[in-house]
């Protein structure tokens, strides 16, 4: 068997808070909370040239092999990029309304930090606080309130149009979101990007994971989007990479991987006859099964393997990655490869079949974004030359 199993602790406790505390949340704007807006009134969770930023952390990474040795690499962030990352974050308000406020607790920072700084490495990153679906509405149902759904959407939409409008000065972008973050992604592309063709010009690529963007069946773009297609290779600018992770075929009720059910109803996606849930390989777009980069905060696992004191850390040939289709499901399958005696510590489905490794997306495929976010941008820099 292999190494000892782990915990994510910091997201695990914001998905359970609300199950150990019902009818105790936080207050709408807690102590201790900052919520200081710009001249616009968005409030930035990550930004150029505001002090604190949680997408500018130490970024330095040890690598933990099969073998035990370790390796440390020192990582700097690229804070004079052309490109701008603009980056919506997943559910983890623990407010007790429908909606949250726009204060930012530590509950977005911890996971600004954990998803979005290592991609400073290759752009700037944007974070707007949103006023999103907090867990105790998504825990009476993902579909039970649309209206508390599009507060948070018209949320990212404000905070979207003041960056385009005030700091974007014709820089490239970059979208990336995962969960909810995803879902409200979904429909700022879909409403204000698809149909754009000088907007569809200045994006990159879009990093939508546990989201469900919808394909027809065996195609690459349609449904969820008209002009926006899935990404086919680490050189295709304009496209859309997504997925939603598990050790097997998703189960009936899954959450994520089925359309037309789950985290699809955040984004209005009802559809579910005709369409797939994307899948885009990031550990080898375009290919077949390949091993996973994965990095992960130190301060989120128990236990933490001895001997590291970096931030980060990464277990090099510990997964591979491969899109998977049966069943009317759709996912990427991330499979274990650790051979006998390896005793890394290796990640499990914590909230059951129907989320699979859903708190691990992000994470799991960490190093193979930010690899893939680096060879869009010199593909998107070597178009505009040509």
């Amino acid at each position: 068997m292999p190494g000892p199993r782990w915990l994510r602790v910091v997201a695990l406790t914001a998905f359970l808070a609300p199950l150990a505390l019902t009818g105790c949340g936080g207050s709408s704007t807690p102590s201790g909370a900052t919520s200081t807006g710009d001249a616009a009134g968005t409030v930035w969770l990550c930004r150029p040239g505001v002090t604190p930023d949680p997408c500018l952390k130490k970024l330095d990474v040890t690598s933990v092999p099969a073998s035990g040795a370790r390796t440390v690499q020192v990582v700097t962030a690229a804070s004079d990029s052309t490109f701008d990352c603009f980056y919506v974050y997943p559910t983890v308000s623990t407010q007790s309304t429908d909606n949250s406020s726009l204060a930012i607790q530590t509950s977005e920072t911890d996971v600004a930090i954990d998803q979005a700084s290592p991609f400073s490495q290759a752009c700037r990153v944007w974070a707007p606080m949103y006023r999103q679906r907090t867990l105790e509405s998504l825990l009476r149902g993902l579909g039970g309130d649309p209206a508390a759904d599009l507060v948070a959407y018209k949320s990212v939409l404000a905070a979207w149009t003041d960056y385009l409008a005030h700091f974007n000065d014709g820089r490239p972008v970059l979208f990336i979101g995962h969960s909810q973050g995803a879902a409200m992604l979904i429909r700022l592309l879909a409403t204000r990007i698809d149909d754009d063709s000088s907007l569809r010009r200045r994006m990159v690529a879009a990093i939508l994971l546990g989201g469900n963007v919808a394909v027809p069946v065996g195609k690459q773009v349609g449904a969820t989007f008209r002009h926006l297609a899935l990404c086919t290779s680490s050189t295709q600018v304009g496209c859309v990479i997504a997925f939603s992770s598990f050790p097997s075929e998703p189960p009936g009720d899954s959450l994520f991987g089925r359309p037309g059910q789950g985290v699809s109803l955040q984004s209005g996606q009802v559809r579910r006859t005709g369409v797939q849930v994307a899948c885009v390989n990031p550990a080898a777009i375009g290919g077949a099964a390949h091993p996973m980069d994965p990095l992960f905060r130190t301060t989120s696992m128990t236990p933490l393997p001895p001997a590291v004191t970096t931030p980060w850390i990464t277990f090099p040939g510990l997964y591979t990655a491969a899109c998977e289709d049966a069943g009317g499901a759709s996912w990427l399958q991330v499979s274990d490869v650790a051979a006998a005696g390896d005793l890394r510590p290796f990640v499990t489905e914590t909230l059951g079949t129907a989320w699979g490794y859903h708190l691990d997306d992000v994470n799991l495929a960490l190093g193979n974004l930010v690899n893939d976010v680096r060879s869009e941008e010199r593909a998107y820099e070597l178009g505009s030359r040509g």
